[in-house]
């Protein structure tokens, strides 16, 4: 651990988050592994089935425990949302998440909290690819779907630099989480990607912490060919909103145009070559030499089009961190103040 990384822990009031969902064989060893610099522990009882709330509070002996309780079941983004909002109203700076159980190292938890209090970041997140020797240890079906999960989220969220999207080691301002629109963000597995996506419309900045996979005898709820379908559609609304909102309504750059040129000419040269290859099939006849050139101009300009505006959207990432200029808000408004060069949040989108 890094002398810097120490130092500016030492000097803001963090505050821990702990969804408590069937992890009674690993809530005692991860609150034990939690150092002094935190100063509250917020595990939140998702009506557990196995009674995660009052097996805590009988075993666990740790004065900065707070047990919280839903009557049912929100899923892992309700239980994350419940522990921020009690966090920010308590005097939390920063709020760490952790899953109880046991798969993240507590002794990481300086190196997630840092660049927020040095104004370097809004919000960070674990990424388990960044050593490849380590990547090994990921059971080889959630290595295959991180992978085509992180591409997505990359297009959804457009925080093109980020990897490992489903990473729910995290950390985030209190003052941000407060402007998150907890009514809008997704409550089940969705829920760290969706996150994603709000901050990058708040213009928060994001930044990955490098950390190793650790995998023991714990039970994934997730199951992959269950939520890929879903995960896939809600990506796709996700890019749609976030392309709207950043490139039509909140501002109208070169790349707006470029972005429908590139729709344009693709739908264009796609239908219009298409019908003509299906024509030709039907008839035995091939297609006029112009009928070919007009469509392959077409998906030609359209690719070079979506390339210059992909290059755009890359360079378009949130550079400047947002928490150090907002004032206090009460936590789920939703609302955007102004600082120096942030811009409006959206509004029930």
């Amino acid at each position: 651990m890094s002398l810097a990384a120490n130092s500016a822990v030492s000097a803001g009031k963090i505050a821990v988050v702990i969804p408590c969902y069937k992890v009674t064989r690993h809530i005692e060893a991860v609150v034990a592994s939690i150092g002094p610099e935190v100063d509250r522990i917020y595990c939140v009882d998702d009506c557990c089935p196995e009674g995660s709330g009052d097996f805590i509070a009988e075993r666990i002996v740790d004065d900065r425990v707070t047990v919280l309780r839903h009557e049912q079941n929100q899923g892992v983004g309700g239980a994350v949302m419940t522990g921020y909002k009690r966090a920010a109203t308590d005097g939390a700076e920063v709020i760490v998440k952790i899953d109880g159980d046991g798969q993240m190292d507590a002794s990481l938890l300086p190196l997630f909290v840092a660049p927020i209090l040095r104004g370097e970041a809004d919000y960070t997140k674990g990424n388990r690819f960044w050593d490849l020797t380590h990547i090994r240890q990921m059971p080889p079906l959630r290595r295959i779907g991180n992978l085509g999960l992180s591409f997505m989220a990359k297009a959804s969220s457009g925080y093109w630099d980020l990897f490992d999207p489903t990473n729910g080691y995290t950390a985030i301002s209190a003052s941000v989480a407060a402007r998150l629109p907890t009514q809008l963000i997704s409550h089940r597995y969705f829920f760290e990607t969706d996150v994603l996506f709000r901050l990058n419309v708040m213009r928060a900045v994001v930044v990955d912490v490098p950390m190793d996979a650790r995998y023991g005898d714990e039970v994934s709820n997730l199951k992959i060919g269950q939520v890929l379908g879903e995960f896939a559609a809600k990506h796709v609304r996700n890019l749609g909103k976030r392309l709207v909102y950043n490139y039509f309504l909140r501002d109208l750059p070169i790349a707006s145009f470029e972005l429908l040129a590139a729709i344009s000419l693709l739908g264009f040269g796609l239908t219009f070559g298409g019908y003509h290859w299906w024509q030709s099939g039907h008839s035995g006849e091939g297609a006029p030499l112009g009928t070919v050139m007009i469509a392959t101009v077409a998906v030609v300009s359209g690719l070079q089009f979506l390339l210059a505006f992909l290059n755009f959207d890359i360079g378009n990432m949130p550079k400047r961190p947002l928490h150090p200029g907002l004032k206090p808000l009460k936590f789920g408004s939703g609302r955007q103040d102004r600082p120096a060069d942030s811009q409006e949040q959206e509004r029930g989108f």
